[in-house]
């Protein structure tokens, strides 16, 4: 698969549907593959935290969750198809596992929002196997605890919703442990599973524009939300401030 160098962070060229059969093979492969989901903040927040990008750049498949992830990349000579909703790949996973006898466990969340997400899927998806379920509240010295927990259940995968770039470095931290077939780091999915929060309307999720959305609903976002002209400052930067070949920015895996 092609990536694009954004940052110094290897974003596959994918698509919805290319993402998500990627996914339904690795669940069913014969070794553990991970997935991660950045979006704009997340690659700044590598700019300050190389061993986070290592982490990054480690991913079975990094898939551009964010439409400026995609804006971006018109500056580097190669437009990404399109914005890969890692949520929506973690819907893909939940329906079809539900129906193929997939066993799930989700980590992350509050006390009790886990245990209601778990609730929900099982609703909405009456054959849905989530054999275990444990919250994100943990310190570091309950991992092993944690992760026996995890492999005595046997799960075929693991769904990590912690917030970056804790859920990405603890599954690269533990990858060599976990007796699993994939893991994904599902950010704040499970809140909006357990009814805490609601996803943006489908209007603002066709265009891409899910970060005003939350922005609307949360004002105080707007120190987070600095980070994206500083992003596209930084892109323009690295694209335009230095002799530029497309060729280069193209990485084959």
């Amino acid at each position: 698969m092609d990536k694009i160098n954004m940052l110094e962070v290897f974003i596959d060229f994918v698509d919805m549907e290319d993402a998500c059969e990627r996914a339904k093979m690795f669940a069913v492969g014969d070794r553990f593959r991970y997935i991660f989901t950045p979006n704009p903040e997340i690659i700044m927040l590598a700019q300050k935290d190389e061993e986070f990008k290592r982490v990054l750049n480690s991913a079975d498949m990094l898939v551009p969750d964010g439409i400026g992830i995609v804006w971006a990349s018109w500056f580097y000579g190669k437009k990404l198809p399109e914005r890969v909703p890692g949520f929506d790949i973690m819907a893909d996973l939940i329906a079809w596992g539900a129906s193929h006898g997939w066993k799930f466990y989700l980590l992350g969340g509050k006390p009790g929002t886990v245990d209601r997400a778990k609730k929900n899927l099982e609703k909405v998806y009456p054959n849905i196997n989530v054999v275990g379920t444990h919250h994100g509240y943990f310190e570091e010295n309950k991992d092993e605890e944690i992760i026996a927990h995890i492999n005595l259940c046997c799960p075929n995968i693991i769904l990590v919703g912690m917030g970056a770039p804790r859920q990405e470095k603890w599954i690269f931290k533990n990858r060599r442990k976990l007796n699993v077939r994939l893991a994904m780091g599902i950010g704040g999915a499970l809140d909006i599973i357990s009814g805490k929060t609601k996803r943006a309307p489908e209007i603002f999720t066709r265009f891409g524009m899910e970060w005003l959305y939350r922005l609307i609903k949360e004002p105080a976002r707007i120190i987070r939300m600095i980070v994206i002209p500083l992003f596209f400052i930084k892109v323009i930067f690295e694209t335009k401030m230095k002799d530029f070949n497309p060729k280069s920015t193209i990485k084959k895996k």
